[in-house]
């Protein structure tokens, strides 16, 4: 799946290599079926996906809702583009640098804060990745719930309109300060909602004053990082090698 406007070739390649390079969180897995993602998340509408080891900015990913537009509440999933595009931007481009949103100054930026009050989100995922800065150079690590569950990364989404009139919908996760088994390998981690805040974060009637204690560092002890091979530094690899432990650093 591609969106029309999304930018191709080495481009591409070095956008999204800019979640590796940069201090921003810009890669995870979603391997879980749909029928799991849509029990996990009470929606009825789960598009079919197959498992993904390696998602990446700028790529369409899997997200949950309150469907637009309806009078009665609806949880729809639909996919949109990573990276978000403000409805006031000229460029769609500038999405490509918006893929993360710091939850302790979101609601102060032009790019986050009207999608803050009215338009959040969730990602569901089953783990993601973050680089530790070694003697050798950058470190990938796995990050996963102990018992492997799927999650939500809290999330926002905006719709771009195209001089045309068609638009592009795309979304940002969330990011907060690290835990204590994020510490050691990154200055910040994605922000994760347990199933109890899914309907507080999805509700436009819910503001600032009452997310704000949802936007904080997930339990340690509920979670696991170990290091993988470097093959998943590349965005275009895929598959479950991206999650196979590095052994010969524990040899």
């Amino acid at each position: 799946m591609r969106f029309k406007g999304t930018p191709s070739g080495n481009t591409l390649a070095a956008l999204r290599r800019m979640a590796y390079n940069t201090g921003m969180c810009g890669r995870f897995t979603l391997r879980a079926p749909g029928g799991v993602v849509a029990e996990r998340f009470a929606v009825f509408d789960v598009p079919p996906f197959t498992a993904r080891y390696n998602i990446a900015p700028s790529q369409p990913v899997a997200v949950v809702r309150l469907a637009p537009g309806e009078h009665k509440p609806r949880r729809e999933s639909v996919w949109l583009r990573w990276g978000l595009i403000p409805a006031w931007a000229k460029d769609p481009a500038i999405g490509n640098r918006l893929i993360n949103a710091r939850a302790e100054t979101a609601a102060e930026k032009p790019a986050f804060r009207a999608a803050l009050r009215q338009r959040r989100c969730l990602l569901p995922a089953d783990g993601f990745y973050e680089w530790r800065r070694t003697d050798k150079g950058k470190q990938p690590y796995f990050v996963r719930m102990r018992d492997d569950r799927v999650f939500a990364f809290a999330g926002l989404w905006e719709s771009w309109q195209r001089p045309d009139h068609s638009s592009i919908e795309s979304c940002t996760l969330l990011t907060t300060g690290p835990n204590d088994l994020i510490r050691p390998i990154h200055t910040r981690m994605p922000v994760i909602l347990g199933p109890d805040a899914y309907e507080p974060w999805l509700d436009p009637a819910e503001q600032r004053e009452s997310l704000s204690a949802l936007l904080v560092p997930y339990p340690p002890d509920a979670m696991t990082a170990e290091p993988v091979d470097t093959w998943v530094n590349n965005p275009a690899n895929d598959g479950p090698k991206c999650i196979e432990p590095q052994r010969d650093l524990f040899e």
